[in-house]
């Protein structure tokens, strides 16, 4: 229901699905009902239009986007700059955060609570799970996850999904692939709860110390979801729709003798995507260190950098639309 907070009106996570995106923090793809995600998936074509007709909008001008990230990022917070510029509006971009107040022990409800008295949105990535729900609950103005941890990152989630759509033209009936480092994966977490909400198969395929954590298991069969488990591609390369592939993720490893044991695991090559579908998307959140060979680039089924670029019109759709412009 909604809430009020330093005197505004704020729509929480159990909010009325008829309430708009106005105000929302985007702390997590469980808040999310399938009528949510064809209204953004809407706005984001409208983005994606006003893009390649005429570069920009001045839908946001006068806004400003506090860009907060507290981990190393290239796609995400590039993207989520040149959502804001393209929009119209400003940013303000804090990277590298040993070099800001945080240094001095400053906590992130204060950092949030400064922030905000300069920004109208703030965008934040935190090495800690549930840091992103910690800031909305300490601010009045929207919050947006760009990836927290291990946990969840609800807007690559959003447009991973809107990659599926965009590429084959639907989101029921497909097998969708899951191929890598499941267990640490915060995409595939985010995407995996979003594919819950459509009538897909799942395969999940990754060594044993790097399968997808229980809970998220459980969340999709709860859900009416055929969920099998493989450590092989090869048992999925012919039938999987999707192949969504990610990297074995180094600094979630304790112990590197571990990380080196699984880092190549699965590769793939020219040679494999000659057994897939011809109408088939492979897909990766990048970025990649060697699972996905360069020579796959031209093949007109590797989606993975209009994946990127879809990334932008998702985070035009949503900034507009928790700005009450959309």
């Amino acid at each position: 229901m909604a809430t009020m907070v330093n005197g505004q009106k704020r729509v929480g996570l159990a909010a009325d699905r008829r309430h708009s995106f106005y105000g929302r923090d985007i702390v997590s793809v469980k808040q999310f009902s399938r009528e949510d995600l064809t209204y953004i998936f809407g706005v984001a074509n409208e983005m994606r239009s006003i893009v390649r007709r005429v570069g920009t909008t001045d839908l946001l001008k006068g806004y400003v986007l506090a860009n907060l990230f507290y981990e190393p990022s290239t796609r995400t917070s590039s993207s989520f700059i040149a959502a804001m510029v393209r929009l119209g509006g400003s940013v303000i971009p804090i990277h590298g955060v040993q070099y800001s107040s945080v240094s001095k022990g400053e906590s992130l409800p204060d950092t949030i609570r400064t922030l905000e008295s300069y920004a109208d949105v703030i965008v934040l990535r935190h090495p800690e799970v549930g840091a992103s729900e910690v800031a909305a609950r300490y601010a009045s103005k929207p919050v947006i996850s760009a990836g927290d941890g291990v946990g969840e990152h609800p807007t690559q989630g959003l447009l991973d999904l809107y990659t599926i759509y965009s590429e084959l033209g639907t989101i029921d009936g497909l097998h969708v692939a899951m191929v890598g480092d499941l267990k640490n994966g915060r995409t595939v977490h985010s995407l995996a709860r979003l594919l819950r909400l459509y009538d897909t198969t799942l395969t999940m395929v990754s060594p044993d110390i790097l399968r997808l954590p229980e809970e998220n298991k459980q969340e999709l069969i709860a859900a009416g979801r055929t969920v099998h488990e493989t450590d092989s591609v090869d048992d999925v390369i012919e039938s999987a729709d999707v192949l969504y592939v990610t990297r074995v993720q180094k600094e979630r490893f304790a112990d590197l003798r571990e990380y080196e044991a699984v880092k190549d695991c699965y590769e793939i090559t020219p040679a494999l995507m000659a057994r897939a579908k011809e109408r088939m998307a492979l897909m990766h959140p990048l970025p990649r260190v060697g699972e996905i060979h360069y020579d796959v680039d031209d093949d007109p089924r590797a989606a993975y950098f209009r994946q990127m670029e879809n990334g932008m019109y998702i985070r035009m759709a949503l900034l507009a639309a928790v700005l009450g412009k959309a």
